[in-house]
């Protein structure tokens, strides 16, 4: 009978267990959502947009920028935004005060390493390979997880009372290439008075206000570190800047690394 009740009772200890473990390892456990990666788990990726105030096709590629930045939707890309607004609409009626003609320049030297016949707006460009109408928003979302797949450089950067600090690691295997340092600002908005864009208020975001080069990184090199001063316009809104850090190859454009960081003063 002791025997008999002994192994009654290691019987049920052995089904609570059981059912003690089933309910932490089964349905009561919240599954990971594969679907959005982790911050830590996404691979940054650059969009270039060329565009201008003056030009009646470039408020919607505008848009698209503002909704990669801001959503974020392509699984595993952290995508990091430029505009640089071009300075060849500003004969044309209305003169883009945030044009420039480096930035007209960089979209010429884009031309050709892409091997286009000329330049256009709004013309959108992931990570220096590929480019379309900054509009087609299926495009961008290929061109952006295809980005994803390749591998970048590891870049920190922080800056501190007018200060940037850049560490970079980890570059992969490159051509000659060169640093740069995008200022740009988010949260402007702009009332358009001539030209094509008349009466319009357009918004705008990750504007370039300044683009610098910082150094070389030779197909020999793998890291970099540097810190310099930055020196901000009293006209730009400091609480809404960011820098953002890139690695391109001097002859295929290619971008292979990109980081960002927010202005602090």
């Amino acid at each position: 009978m002791r025997l008999f009740l002994f192994i009654v009772a290691v019987s049920l200890s052995a089904l609570f267990a059981s059912c003690a473990l089933q309910s932490v390892d089964g349905g009561q456990k919240a599954e990971p959502d594969s679907s959005q990666p982790a911050a830590g788990d996404r691979h940054p990726v650059l969009v270039e947009l060329f565009t201008s105030e003056g030009c009646s096709s470039c408020p919607p590629a505008d848009r698209n920028l503002a909704f990669l930045e801001k959503q974020q939707p392509v699984a595993k890309a952290d995508i990091i935004t430029l505009a640089f607004h071009v300075d060849y609409w500003d004969r044309l009626g209305w003169k883009d005060r945030f044009s420039s003609p480096l930035y007209s320049r960089r979209q010429e030297i884009y031309a050709q390493a892409l091997n286009l016949d000329s330049n256009y707006t709004p013309q959108m460009i992931v990570d220096g390979r590929d480019e379309f109408v900054g509009s087609d928003s299926g495009k961008a979302s290929k061109a952006i997880s295809n980005a994803t797949e390749s591998a970048k450089a590891s870049i920190e950067v922080t800056s501190e009372r007018n200060q940037l600090n850049v560490k970079i690691t980890n570059a992969p295997e490159h051509k000659d290439a060169t640093i740069y340092a995008a200022i740009a600002e988010d949260g402007i908005s702009s009332r358009v008075e001539r030209g094509e864009n008349s009466g319009k208020t357009l918004e705008h975001i990750s504007v370039v206000r300044e683009l610098r080069t910082l150094g070389m990184l030779t197909s020999a090199q793998n890291e970099f570190e540097l810190k310099t001063d930055l020196q901000i316009a009293p006209y730009w809104n400091a609480e809404n800047l960011k820098v953002v850090i890139f690695i391109q190859e001097n002859e295929s454009r290619k971008v292979i690394g990109v980081g960002r960081g927010k202005f602090t003063r």
